[in-house]
């Protein structure tokens, strides 16, 4: 996380070294917190706490929740679209969006499936409460979006999907298809639900490679020993 994305002054004010360890010890205890309680059953309080700051301390970063609870939502936004750039930046194969897949599911897993994306359960929270969070969150699943599709658009320019195929359209159905998979691992406890959604609609990209001679067909397979080291955490 760089300073830029933790630091954000209030009013434009400068902050010390020391103040922007403080934000981010404060960031950091809120965004552990609100993933697994939900940001609604988290108090300024429980933050406090957790990261062991005093009230005079919180109320020099941080007005009130709301403005708390905003800068959360970019502080996990970089969070994840810092990982994913990891993951999709240089996607260039199916066997790719495989690996991809394959780490999500592996990260969820070590939660049995609970809590869901960080950012798509403060979407369920914040969407019809505060419209400043709402439209950060929607850029944000934008950015992660666009990953997909630059991706895609990367395989069908080298000959890997056919011609017809639409990376922004496959792009969408496969975000769907992780946000409903992780809701639905949330509700079941298990990560089995998050897998079908996964694989269904990567069955639906492997109906457009052309298949090069010399290419082995890709297989969706169960995650790979080597996907719990590929640096994934929950969105």
């Amino acid at each position: 996380m760089s300073e830029e994305q933790v630091a954000a002054p209030r009013n434009g004010r400068r902050i010390s070294q020391r103040g922007i360890a403080t934000r981010e010890r404060i960031l950091d205890a809120a965004n552990r917190l609100m993933l697994v309680r939900g940001v609604n059953a988290t108090t300024l309080d429980d933050i406090r706490e957790a990261s062991q700051t005093s009230k005079s301390q919180l109320y020099h970063h941080f007005a009130d929740k709301q403005e708390l609870v905003r800068a959360l939502v970019t502080y996990r936004g970089a969070l994840v679209l810092q990982r994913e750039r990891a993951g999709l930046e240089r996607l260039r194969s199916f066997s790719g969006l495989v690996r991809w897949r394959n780490a999500l599911v592996q990260a969820n897993s070590l939660n049995n499936g609970k809590y869901g994306c960080g950012l798509g359960s403060m979407a369920l929270e914040l969407s019809d409460q505060d419209e400043q969070a709402r439209s950060s969150l929607s850029e944000t699943f934008a950015a992660w979006e666009k990953l997909i599709s630059d991706g895609l658009h990367r395989m069908r320019d080298s000959g890997l999907l056919r011609r017809d195929a639409d990376p922004e359209k496959l792009a969408t159905g496969l975000m769907a298809a992780l946000q409903g998979g992780y809701l639905l691992a949330n509700a079941a406890h298990d990560v089995a639900p998050m897998e079908v959604a996964l694989d269904m609609a990567l069955e639906h990209i492997k109906s457009f490679l052309a298949q090069p001679a010399g290419e082995p067909p890709p297989v969706t397979s169960a995650p790979s020993p080597e996907a719990g080291q590929a640096g994934f955490a929950p969105a």
